[in-house]
């Protein structure tokens, strides 16, 4: 059975969905808070998972993303900035870990770009498209669509913020919520689905193997 999510008009009218707030959202810059974040990101077993990467305008020009990555807990998020390379180790044990599921919408192109970037192949992700798809959705989901559909709530996404630049050193206040909230709400799907780990659709034997290698040096 075809099955169709709510449409732009639907969705305009819907009460907003209510993400983190900052206070909740942390970027660790030190080896303490690499660790600590590591540990309670893992020992929460399962989390929302984002990328972002400063765009590209130029026909050939490549992206050397991603430049931030996201993991979303019940009440709080972590984004960990790819240019402190002190933060790799910690980075590429959370995206190779098959204990930590990782679930997040459009996914093949943030395991491409990882794989490209750390030289790895995330283990344990799951691209919430495929489960809507599965469920007889015929259009490809995202997170707007899919928190109007599980919700009744309108996800607010600027593409100003969208398309800024993720590489800075800083993030802005609009970027740290807008990064954190795309993972959290695909944690709070992932939550409202409340279908077993074991029958979630894992991409990780869906990506093609590359030669394994890590370079701690890249930004």
């Amino acid at each position: 059975m075809n099955r169709t999510a709510p449409g732009k008009a639907d969705i305009a009218s819907m009460a907003p969905f209510i993400g983190l707030p900052l206070d909740r959202i942390h970027v660790p810059a030190t080896q303490e808070g690499y660790a600590a974040a590591t540990a309670e990101i893992l020992a929460a077993g399962t989390v929302g998972f984002d990328t972002e990467s400063k765009p590209t305008f130029s026909v050939g020009e490549s992206s050397d993303g991603p430049h931030v990555v996201q993991f979303a807990l019940h009440d709080k998020a972590y984004l960990f900035q790819t240019h402190r390379a002190d933060c790799h180790p910690f980075l590429i044990a959370l995206l190779q870990s098959p204990q930590l599921l990782k679930a997040g919408f459009g996914l093949r192109s943030d395991g491409k770009h990882i794989q490209a970037k750390f030289g790895i192949r995330p283990g344990a992700l799951v691209d919430l498209n495929q489960v809507f798809s599965r469920d007889g959705f015929q259009k490809e989901m995202g997170v707007r669509n899919a928190v109007a559909q599980m919700f009744g709530q309108r996800f607010i996404k600027s593409r100003k913020v969208t398309t800024s630049n993720w590489a800075l050193p800083e993030l802005s206040a609009q970027q740290r919520l807008y990064a954190a909230n795309d993972a959290y709400a695909a944690l709070r799907v992932l939550q409202a689905l409340a279908i077993p780990r074991a029958s979630l659709p894992m991409m990780d034997e869906n990506l093609p193997q590359q030669g394994m290698h890590t370079d701690d040096t890249q930004s």
